[in-house]
């Protein structure tokens, strides 16, 4: 599970999906690459795809906006590949739609014993507010972001894994998007060679996702983007996904409800809303029901969600699904709703509320990556084999104190993929984002975000941490 995999070349040679851009490639200079380089980090600047970078406590870079930056060396997968991987997410959102149904319904899954009551019911992300609340289909993660990482076998094959399910507001899809127009710009001679399966179509199959899930009798739904705004990390994207949809983007200050319906405030007057691909946490989308002091939402927006006169993507208390704590339980979920074996593996995972887990995670600290369960971005966690005599004595105590904070997983060696760096080609790890659209179908356009760890050996891809981004090529022959 720890052997390295390199998603370009094998011990016998360059793999076959990859043999005909690996001619090319070799046949490019330096030179050539590098302006292409120069080029796509000039028309990122002029269009301004950052990423707001917040930090850590102490970070120098917090509060700045960064470039995420772009390698224009693909990742390509194998379209048989891509059918494994499609079918099991496929499998694995439509259980985990099922889940957050159950346990704000008839919890099943709980009184079956299958999921630990207090790991749902305690959860931080669990919202009493939805105790039986209907949903339009009962889907409540509309769209779903899962991590994907490759592992290298000893007989040199690769595993597929499930790293992180990411249900609540799911970002980077702009990026995929920008990659490809940029790699399509840059190389057009690529696509004449390569049948390269279009991403293009992704925001007309949100806006589809999106209006059929509209309440009940509304024949054309009017649906809008809510943003917390411009200084928010991801708002290149909110704006980018609103314009490319046709829909109006908006913040909180824009909205108000009366009558028991939401509405926008518009030129010509108020115009009602039915569904807002909500890109503002829980805790911030109503000041009546959740923090009071927020700013970002609109006052009474819940209860117009209760009564279902409005739609929000993803759904409020979505989160219970996605908290790291309930990963380890997702293959079991796949068993008890669909009556199935899961197509993609999990991780292994040690939950640290258990007391034989933390005894095994406490003697092995050097070994292994531990994360907080409601950790995002690379922050609060521990790749033991990378950290030093300190840091792991620090997480000891930050885990003897609050265990149920945190699980831990074996260090997984990520795939590699060539990437262009400064000192020209070299190998560097990656992870994979497919988007998952779920409305009256499950959907999704072939691959997803690829992040690529740039600092040699880093197994940390996040945009936040220095990561960048690469083109995802799913090849339909």
């Amino acid at each position: 599970m720890n052997a390295s995999f390199d998603e370009m070349n094998s011990a016998s040679g360059v793999r076959a999906h990859y043999g005909a851009y690996r001619r090319w490639l070799d046949e490019q200079s330096g030179a050539m690459m590098q302006a292409r380089r120069d080029e796509a980090e000039l028309v990122f600047r002029r269009v301004g795809i950052t990423f707001a970078v917040y930090g850590a406590p102490g970070d120098d870079g917090a509060g700045t906006e960064r470039l995420i930056p772009f390698d224009v060396i693909p990742r390509v997968i194998p379209q048989h590949e891509w059918q494994q991987l499609e079918a099991g997410l496929r499998q694995r959102v439509t259980a985990l739609n099922r889940f957050v149904h159950d346990v704000y319904h008839g919890r099943e899954i709980l009184r079956a014993g299958v999921v630990p009551v207090d790991q749902v019911l305690r959860n931080a992300q669990y919202r009493r507010e939805m105790e039986g609340v209907d949903v339009p289909g009962g889907v409540y993660s509309h769209i779903a972001g899962i991590d994907i990482v490759r592992a290298g076998n000893a007989d040199g094959s690769g595993t597929y894994y499930v790293l992180e399910d990411n249900l609540r507001v799911p970002s980077g899809v702009s990026y995929m998007l920008e990659n490809r127009k940029m790699m399509m710009r840059l190389f057009p001679e690529l696509f004449a060679q390569h049948r390269v399966a279009p991403v293009a179509h992704y925001p007309d199959l949100l806006l589809d996702t999106l209006r059929a899930v509209a309440p009940a009798g509304v024949a054309e739904p009017s649906v809008v983007v809510l943003t917390p705004g411009m200084y928010n990390s991801a708002y290149f994207e909110h704006a980018f996904l609103a314009q490319q949809m046709g829909v109006e983007l908006v913040e909180g200050q824009d909205l108000f409800v009366r009558d028991g319906f939401a509405y926008m405030r518009t030129t010509q007057g108020p115009q009602r809303i039915d569904v807002i691909y909500r890109r503002v946490d829980d805790d911030f989308l109503d000041p009546q029901a959740f923090r009071r002091d927020s700013t970002l939402g609109c006052a009474g927006l819940l209860d117009v969600y209760r009564n279902g006169n409005l739609t929000l993507a993803n759904a409020i208390g979505t989160g219970v699904a996605d908290d790291k704590s309930i990963y380890p339980y997702v293959p079991k979920m796949i068993e008890f709703y669909l009556g199935e074996k899961p197509l993609l593996h999990n991780v292994p995972t040690y939950v640290c509320r258990d007391p034989q887990d933390l005894s095994f995670v406490l003697d092995h600290l050097p070994e292994l990556v531990v994360k907080e369960v409601h950790g995002a971005g690379g922050y609060g966690m521990l790749v033991g084999p990378a950290a030093t005599r300190g840091e792991i004595a620090a997480f000891h105590e930050r885990l003897l104190a609050n265990p149920g904070n945190y699980i831990a997983q074996p260090t997984l060696s990520l795939s590699t993929c060539p990437t262009y760096v400064d000192a020209g080609i070299a190998p560097r790890h990656i992870d994979l984002r497919p988007f998952v659209l779920s409305g009256k179908t499950v959907q999704m356009v072939p691959g997803g975000l690829t992040r690529v760890a740039l600092k040699e050996g880093s197994l940390v891809v996040n945009s936040s941490q220095g990561g960048g981004t690469k083109d995802t090529w799913v090849l339909e022959v």
